[in-house]
């Protein structure tokens, strides 16, 4: 399945057959739709429409949702009247129902103003219910425009996925970098402390009423303890494992920016653990890259579906 940036935008213009029929109010010379969208974190639809085409709303929320999942979107609708249409022709079965409503109102209100012209042709003009061949019109236009907003997604997500798989590859090498380096760094620190731990007894006079024996077992233990609070052996293989599950992720596509956001916040804790018990300083130099280099993820992460 691809992978979907949240960030695209399409159009699509659309013209109304001439098939003879009778005009209705939503008759146009055209429609156009536009799709816009930008990162966001659940799925936050608006629309731009004429008063007229409101009926449509239901259908064209429909039609999105079924293939959209999140991002804050933008659906915007215009026409364009023919200059002969441009005023609504109202129709006799308008007029006689507009005429008696009018009459009801006045029986019940006998001092109410009567309606104008131009409420005459405006209520013409929204009063006509039911679908149409125009709504399947603006519908059809909606549906050519979704269609090019996906594909406008879908490249984005491409080139997301190249970024993506660019910083994994990154932090891959960090972790190829840090591994050699454990070792040492924590036979050094265990030797340094044994080194102190004497001083420590030296300095005390310990060593007259203890053991040597026991003093030197004892030494041992805490050398062993401490050794394994600074082995980050764990970490590297714990983030090894994160990477191995965003890789998977970007090669099986679909609806994936939520367990990819989460996934960051895993590969982000590793790294503070890393760099929080380094005792080299080219340990913490590779816990710092690595954070630069997730934060870099996590960004582009962000605007994935």
């Amino acid at each position: 399945m691809p992978v979907y940036s949240m960030t695209g935008y399409a159009s699509a213009t659309a013209q109304p057959s001439n098939t003879g029929e009778t005009p209705s109010s939503h008759a146009t010379a055209g429609v156009t739709v536009e799709a816009r969208s930008v990162n966001g974190r659940f799925l936050d639809l608006s629309f731009r429409m004429p008063d007229e085409l409101r009926s449509l709303e239901p259908a064209l929320r429909e039609l999105v949702t079924s293939q959209v999942k999140r991002g804050k979107m933008e659906l915007r609708i215009s026409t364009q009247r023919e200059s002969e249409s441009s005023i609504p022709n109202p129709q006799p079965d308008q007029l006689n129902r507009l005429a008696r409503l009018e009459e009801q109102v006045k029986a019940w209100f006998p001092k109410a103003q009567g309606l104008t012209v131009q409420e005459a042709l405006q209520w013409c003009k929204s009063g006509t219910a039911g679908p149409s061949a125009a709504d399947e019109h603006v519908l059809e236009a909606a549906r050519q425009c979704l269609k090019g907003f996906l594909e406008a997604r879908e490249r984005e997500g491409a080139k997301l996925v190249v970024m993506l798989k660019q910083r994994v590859a990154t932090l891959r090498q960090l972790a190829d970098q840090a591994e050699p380096l454990i070792p040492a760094a924590v036979q050094r620190q265990r030797e340094r402390f044994l080194e102190r731990w004497q001083e420590a007894l030296n300095a005390t006079g310990a060593t007259t009423s203890v053991s040597e024996q026991s003093l030197q077992e004892r030494a041992l233990n805490e050398a062993a303890a401490y050794a394994l609070r600074i082995d980050v052996a764990e970490e590297l293989t714990r983030l090894r494992a994160h990477l191995d599950e965003v890789d998977r992720l970007l090669k099986k596509g679909g609806d994936l920016g939520k367990r990819l956001d989460f996934l960051m916040q895993e590969l982000h804790r590793e790294a503070n653990t890393l760099g929080s018990k380094a005792v080299a300083i080219e340990l913490t130099n590779i816990s710092v890259e690595m954070k630069v280099a997730i934060e870099q993820l996590k960004e582009q992460v962000q605007n994935i579906e």
